[in-house]
């Protein structure tokens, strides 16, 4: 019985890596561990130039399946939406208690990238928020 979408393995693994350790391979999702400020930011980018205001979502499933297997069936979308994830009560214990899961395929990372300078990330709301999360980084 299966409980959810069915996705294909490309390889025999799957390659995680810190942003700074990404040579000239082309990543399928990047996955961001954040607090409620940091994944305010995000999620509001998400939305930024959506026509829908659908941006982001959380669909129900193990940790791993929102950090990795709805991203990477996102990609080929019309319109691909964020993750937010780790909700799974059994993959808690391995996240910090206040970080929550936002992953992203690839291809709409671009694109939120290339709409922050017209976001709400250059207005004095953001730089607010963005004071307090530098203040209570850990």
């Amino acid at each position: 019985m299966r409980l959810g979408p069915e996705l294909k393995a490309p390889a025999k693994y799957l390659v995680f890596k810190r942003w700074d350790k990404v040579g000239e391979e082309i990543p399928e999702a990047v996955v961001f561990f954040a607090r409620a400020d940091v994944l305010s930011g995000l999620f509001t980018l998400a939305n930024f130039d959506r026509p829908d205001m659908d941006g982001a979502y959380s669909p129900f499933g193990a940790g791993c399946s929102t950090a990795i297997l709805y991203p990477r069936l996102e990609r080929n979308a019309a319109l691909p939406r964020a993750v937010l994830g780790m909700f799974d009560v059994s993959a808690r214990p391995f996240v910090g208690e206040d970080r929550l899961s936002f992953s992203v395929p690839f291809n709409r990372f671009l694109t939120m990238i290339g709409n922050m300078e017209e976001s709400f990330l250059v207005t004095d709301s953001w730089k607010a928020v963005l004071r307090r999360i530098q203040k209570n980084r850990t």
